[in-house]
């Protein structure tokens, strides 16, 4: 854990009692911070309670004694509209900030130049985060990840010389963090995603440009130019004097880090110099997975890493849960959990990379639906539709590619591995990766992503990958 220290003998109100939520409590108190905690949620109020922490309605409270409103991620900061909680702190001048915030006072007061490594971007965030993690562990430094990934950032040691915080940042994480200043900054991509949290993509767009921005003098912003918004916030960054590290897996660059057939190439002053190779690793498989280790990889240049502890690095790399991950082989069939799937750009970087697919798609769908995905549909065999979803997918798919409306992943795993099974085709591939969140039939991704590995599982013959 890490004590809060900088709101020691100060009250610090929390909205939220998540796992985050809670962590942060126990961080507030243990620095020497009053609590005083709430939810919209009378279960979560109770459990607070039950910890020992104190509770009462944020309504009713004396705002004048509050030094800050510690937020979740997920509570909404300006759009659709604030959170009463919101409206309250900024009636009263309090400021508004999340747990991320709290670790990085903590950083700057004890530990400025402990290593710091931020991770967003829409797409591979997760997977980024944790082959980070790996590849710097696998070159022996003490490594602490947490964030988005799903350990509260509190929870993890606190920040010294020497031990390296790997922090995957959501675009709330990042609006409640206004003095995030990493020592590595990475920006992945920049698609559309949480517009209803954010009003437009343009200001998705410049919430996520705020970690490439904050990024420390002596640092590294490593930013994917391969879309439009990455690249003009590379510019801007560049233009503002921080010290940009361009990442492309489309195209070579003069200077920067580049992928060129399956091989992260490094060029600089005029030279290029073959960093590591990543064709024939299965839990990197596909474009997207080529950016997530060009970013990486940079990152793993940029705290001194040599390049053949890299390559051994990125072999040795498992994969990350619900991202491409194979779960097991029926025969010939492969079965991959691509849960984490949650939007159609997401799932365009597993169709990207793979061959006569058996596709189960659908849940809670996205703007947009699964439209954008029309130019990999001659990859697919066939698709099982779930969910909400479903009909509106089946209209987008129409007399294009065949289709079913199976309904439950209970039943589209069994017919797709029934149809794969049949199919006569040498690799064939039942990938559930559904171009939507889960919130119609599951609690998280991660809950689909596991009920799908039951599933697979319990089918007859299935042999680990």
């Amino acid at each position: 854990m890490i004590p809060v220290t900088s709101f020691a003998g100060r009250t610090v109100a929390v909205f939220g009692l998540g796992g985050s939520g809670l962590a942060s409590c126990r961080a507030l108190v243990a620095g020497g911070a009053r609590v005083i905690a709430w939810d919209d949620s009378a279960g979560r109020v109770t459990d607070a309670a039950s910890a020992g922490f104190a509770t009462a309605d944020l309504r009713g409270i004396d705002w004048t004694d509050v030094a800050a409103l510690l937020l979740a991620p997920g509570v909404p900061l300006t759009h659709p509209a604030p959170h009463w909680s919101v409206l309250a702190a900024r009636a009263a001048n309090v400021e508004v900030i999340g747990d991320i915030e709290l670790f990085c006072r903590e950083r700057a007061r004890h530990a400025p130049d402990a290593p710091f490594v931020a991770i967003t971007g829409t797409n591979g965030k997760s997977t980024t985060t944790a082959l980070i993690a790996h590849l710097m562990r696998h070159a022996g430094h003490d490594v602490q990840m947490g964030g988005n990934i799903g350990t509260a950032i509190l929870s993890l040691a606190p920040p010294r010389r020497g031990r390296v915080h790997v922090v995957e940042m959501s675009s709330y994480q990042i609006d409640l963090c206004p003095s995030l200043a990493p020592s590595v900054g990475i920006l992945l991509n920049i698609s559309e995603d949480h517009i209803d949290r954010h009003g437009t993509l343009s200001h998705y767009a410049a919430v996520k440009e705020r970690l490439i921005a904050g990024v420390q003098d002596n640092g590294a912003a490593i930013v994917g130019v391969d879309d439009d918004f990455a690249q003009a916030i590379a510019d801007r960054a560049e233009q503002a004097g921080r010290p940009v590290v361009r990442v492309s897996v489309r195209r070579p660059l003069s200077d920067g880090i580049y992928v060129d057939h399956e091989t992260v190439v490094r060029a600089s002053g005029g030279t290029r110099t073959e960093v590591a190779r990543i064709g024939g690793i299965g839990s990197l498989r596909g474009l997207h997975n080529a950016q997530n280790a060009a970013c990486a990889t940079a990152t793993a240049l940029a705290l001194g890493v040599e390049a053949v502890t890299i390559q051994a690095g990125l072999r040795s790399f498992p994969g990350l849960a619900h991202r491409m991950e194979q779960i097991g082989r029926q025969a010939n069939v492969l079965f991959i959990n691509d849960s984490k799937g949650t939007n159609a750009d997401a799932t365009a970087r597993a169709l990207a990379s793979l061959d006569d697919i058996f596709w189960i798609a659908g849940g809670k769908a996205k703007s947009g639906g699964i439209a954008s995905l029309t130019e990999y549909f001659p990859r697919i065999r066939k698709v099982y539709l779930i969910g909400e979803a479903a009909p509106e997918f089946a209209r987008t798919l129409n007399e294009t590619v065949p289709h079913v409306v199976s309904g439950t992943l209970e039943a589209a795993v069994e017919e797709a591995a029934r149809d794969a099974s049949a199919s006569g085709l040498a690799a064939p591939v039942v990938l559930l990766s559904p171009a939507c969140a889960s919130f119609d039939q599951f609690r998280n991704f991660e809950v689909r992503g596991a009920r799908f590995r039951e599933l697979v599982e319990a089918l007859p013959g299935i042999a680990p990958v």
